[in-house]
Formats: C-alpha cells, structure tokens, sequence
C-alpha cells in the first residue's frame, strides 16, 4: 500500500532533511548563565561600516560612510568598526580622511579587521597613522570545516597563523607609540571549532600580546554562521570565561550572526554566560540575513529599566540614514524602529491600550497593554499608536476621535458609532483615516443633514421650574415646542413628548469641552428611549444648552421621527 503523500514528512525533489545532521550539543552540566539576569549595558561595538558595509548590493560611497560614521556618533557608540583598509583603497581612504580631518571624538576608538598575513597587517597600520585611540582586530578561521576542506591545515598550523599574526600586530603597534592602541583577536567560525582548540588558540595569541588588567585585549568569539540554538552559545561562552587564561584581563567580546533568526538572543544568553562586549549594526544589516540588531537588542535591556548606554530617542532619523546609506528598506513590523510596531488594529487590543493610557498618570511606571515601552521615548506620537481597519473595535475609534478631535464618547456612543466606520473600513478594504472617521461622525450625529435642526430657544425659570420655548426646522418649516420641567432638558424632552405623542425617555447623557479655552464649543451625548427603541444623537454648539437640544434632536432623526408638522399621536 503506498504512503499517503500528504503524510510524506519530505517533499519530493531537492527540499530534503535528511542530507543534514544535528550540530553536536555542547555538554556543560554545571551552566550557570539560566539563573542570571542582564543589569547593565555590554561595551558595544558597531561593525555597520564593515561587517554591515561589506554585505550590501552596492557598498557606501565615501560620503554615505561618513554620514553613518556622524550617526554611530551622534547615538553613543564608542568602539566603530570603520573598515578593511588592507582590503580595499575606499576603506583605506575613509579612515584615513576621518583621521586627518579631526572627525573622531577624543572617547572614540575607530577598530579596523585584519587577516593574520603579514602585508595586511602592515597596511591596516598604515591606515591608522595618527589616530589617537585604535582597535586593530586580528582574526583567522579555527573551525572544523575550514581547517579540513578550505585551507587542508593541521590545528597546529592553524594556530601558528594565529601567533603569527599576533607577533605582527605587536610589532607594528610598537613602532606607534603615540597611539593608544587595543588588540583584538578572533577565532573566526568559534561555533563551528572545538572548545577546548578555541581556548589553547586564544591563549596562544594572549601569551603574545600580554595583556593586564590595566591594558586589557578583546577576545571576540563568534558566531560567524549560527549553528544552533542559542543556550548552545551561551554554554560556550561560559565554558572559554571559565577556561581561558588571563580571564581577569580581557574583555570577552560577542559576534552573532542571524542565519538561524537568532542573533539577538544568543547575544542576550551569552552576556547573561559571562561576556562583556557586543557587536553588531543597526538594524541587524550584515551578512547572509544579518549580524545582532544593536537597536533590539539595546532597546530590549532599555524595556527592562537598564540604562542600554546608547541613545535611540530620534528613532526615524536613524532609520532614515541608515536607509539612505545602504538602501535598505526597513520591515514595518521591525522590532522598536518599525512603522507599525506600535500600532494595534485590532479592536481588543485597542480597547486595552485605550484604557491602560487613560488610567496612566504622568508619573507611573511604564504598565500599558501590548506596548512594552513608550512609543514617544523613541519620538513616535500617540496618534500612531491606534490606527483602524475593518479588524478595529469601538475602543481604537474612540481614541482616534479623543487624539485628534477631543471628542470623548461614552461607551454606548461608541457601540452605536462603530458599526459605522466598520461598514466604512469593509467598503475601503483597508485602513480607515482618523479624519474619515471624523467626517462619518459628523454626518452620522452632527451634520446638517440631521431631519430636525434647531433653529432657536428661550429659557426662563420660575419656582425653580425651567420653561423651555424652542423653534425647530423640519422639512423646510418652522415647528414651535414648549415645555416645562427640571432643568432645560426635562423641559425640552416633555414638550417632545407632548408635541408627536411617543414616549421619549433620557436613558443616558454626558457633556464636555472641545478645548481649554473658554471660546470652546461644547459637545453633548444623549441617548433617548423612544417608544422603547434606543438611539444616540450629538450635539455641538458654543452654548452647552444649545449643544444639549441639538443632541436630542439628532437621535430623534436618527429615529427617523420625520413627520411634518410632528402632529400629536392619536
């Protein structure tokens, strides 16, 4: 009997599981990283002009690194990687003109990457003449999969490359004493190299360079593919904080790649193992699907009440630069930078939010619904926060109309309105604009389409009774009404009643300003039971009594009591 294909578990042609195997765990029995906590912001290093730069179409003109340069600046970083100078002429150039222009802050140290061959090395230097404060990052590939089927090498001779290299650095950075200079050193591939080779290769490179606890070196270990899960990372980086030597005088640096969707929580897991450095670009920009998002991971720590040492407040600026220079569109479901990260359509979610920002007093720790931190710590506004499509509820309408217009429905007005932008939203088949939802209010409640219109009133009072004489339009003719009763209200609904005979109730009403002035109009919300039939009017006018009639002969159109002359029933 043949296999049902749709319980096949391979799809016939090339898409096949089984040419791959599992990446060996790493056995750690006695991890300690689970039971910690980030509390403060790692040393970052952005790699945006190199590992980031590298991995585009078109890599940055001169100008456009420069403008990245200025906002790597401007947000905080203090370590940049600012090129490959040995590798190509415009690298070479660039950190050569932001040296000789004075273009490097004092409390900035400019890294460049170097391969272990000896030219490379001579050429990054080079480069670097007269910087006051440089990071040289020397690396070479330690892995399995190098050693055997690219370079054909013996682990012996691979750490020799590495020695090598460090006995080079050395030298060079003797022959400029002037410059304050840090070593970094990294086993490329370090996920894909056995544990204990790592640490004797790193340790190899460290009996070289001699680090203190004054002048410490960078050990960078990276994730150059992901491989597998991160708590797999974060074992390996526990395991070369307990084993390498001269721990007490290095800086233990991350280098995550994003092939798996990874990158930011193996870079969490590894500090949490132990770490004290990260790098990674903006926005996650880098090879294949990217290096560590700086800005998520850093915004994620900021969530969490830790100070993430960088500054994101102007978020769409950043976004803007960082899209002009490598022509990257960024995802708006982008975590923290994207367009809609902070929008809700859906209506419970709008609901929520609504409730939680009207309970919020201005000095409360950050506690709303489906938002994690504050849209404007980042300058987005409120506005941006609830947006309404077809999926949309009563809650975001009525937050829309309160951020825009000042209008604050009570919840039955908003029950009976919402049904209306949702038949708007249906027929549009997309998003609904907060001032469409502004024109369908006023037409459905206010406009001057309402059947009945108020053209006039006088109020007097006498033994604490209100009489109320009122001239109404309807189709085209005027209508006189009086009434008496406890306030302009009562009196008006009584001589309603009188005039067309229903029986008409007021089971609900609120009223408030449209502004802080005293020039502002009122705005009033009835809800009126006629014959036992609910229905909702609105009224707007600079005099609140005025506006309060007008409410109650908008849900009387909207009852459809359209009788000319509004003869009394039989």
């Amino acid at each position: 009997m043949l296999d049902n294909p749709l319980n096949s578990s391979a799809i016939s042609g090339d898409f096949n599981h089984r040419k791959y195997r599992p990446v060996a765990t790493f056995n750690k029995s006695d991890r300690r990283w689970p039971d910690q906590v980030i509390t403060k912001a790692p040393r970052w290093c952005s790699v945006d002009l190199r590992d980031g730069n590298q991995a585009l179409v078109e890599p940055m003109n001169p100008e456009q690194k420069l403008d990245l340069f200025k906002l790597l600046v401007e947000v905080g970083f203090k370590e940049i990687e600012v090129g490959f100078p040995a590798a190509s002429q415009p690298d070479f150039d660039f950190v050569r003109k932001i040296i000789e222009e004075n273009l490097i802050p004092d409390d900035v140290s400019i890294q460049v990457l170097t391969q272990s061959r000896e030219e490379l090395i001579s050429r990054s230097f080079e480069a670097l003449t007269g910087a006051k404060k440089a990071i040289v990052h020397l690396y070479n590939s330690t892995s399995t999969v190098q050693r055997e089927h690219v370079f054909g090498m013996s682990r012996e001779q691979i750490k020799a490359i590495a020695v090598e290299g460090a006995v080079w650095v050395k030298q060079c950075a003797q022959q400029q004493p002037d410059t304050d200079w840090t070593f970094e050193y990294s086993p490329e591939s370090f996920t894909g190299t056995e544990m204990e080779y790592a640490v004797e290769v790193c340790d190899a490179v460290t009996d070289i360079w001699q680090p203190t606890v004054e002048k410490p070196v960078i050990i960078n270990l990276p994730s150059t593919v992901e491989m597998t899960t991160p708590n797999v990372y974060a074992d390996q980086i526990e395991w070369v904080s307990d084993n390498i030597a001269r721990r007490d005088c290095l800086q233990i640096s991350l280098h995550t790649h994003n092939d798996r969707g990874c990158g930011v929580a193996a870079a969490e897991l590894g500090l949490m193992a132990g770490a004290d450095r990260a790098e990674g670009t903006l926005l996650g920009n880098g090879e294949r699907t990217g290096n560590m998002d700086v800005i998520t991971a850093a915004m994620n720590m900021y969530s969490q009440g830790i100070d993430p040492m960088l500054d994101f407040s102007n978020m769409d600026k950043i976004i803007k630069v960082v899209n002009q220079c490598t022509n990257i569109t960024i995802h708006p479901r982008h975590p923290y930078a994207g367009e809609l990260v902070f929008t809700a359509f859906s209506g419970s979610h709008q609901d929520a939010i609504n409730k939680c920002l009207h309970r919020r007093q201005t000095n409360d720790v950050w506690d709303v619904a489906y938002l994690p931190i504050d849209p404007a710590d980042l300058g987005r506004s409120y506005q941006e926060v609830i947006r309404i499509n077809s999926q949309s509820g009563k809650g975001g309408i009525a937050y829309v109309l309160e951020q825009d217009y000042g209008v604050q429905m009570p919840r039955w007005l908003q029950v009976d309105f919402s049904r209306h932008v949702q038949h708007l939203a249906e027929q549009n088949e997309g998003e609904v604009s907060s001032k469409e939802i502004w024109q369908v209010f006023r037409e459905t409640y206010i406009g001057s389409a309402q059947a009945i219109q108020l053209d006039g009133y006088q109020l007097t009072r006498q033994d604490n009774r209100d009489q109320l004489n009122a001239t109404m339009i309807l189709e085209n003719k005027h209508v006189a009404l009086s009434g008496n009763g406890q306030g302009a209200l009562d009196a008006f609904v009584g001589g309603l009643t009188q005039l067309i005979g229903a029986d008409v109730v007021i089971t609900d009403y609120s009223e408030h300003t449209l502004g802080n002035s005293e020039q502002s109009d009122a705005i009033a919300y009835i809800q009126l039971s006629i014959d036992g039939q609910r229905y909702c009017g609105v009224g707007q006018s600079a005099d609140i009594v005025e506006a309060s009639l007008r409410a109650v002969l908008s849900a009387c159109s909207r009852a459809q009591l359209v009788m000319s002359p509004l003869p009394k029933k039989a």
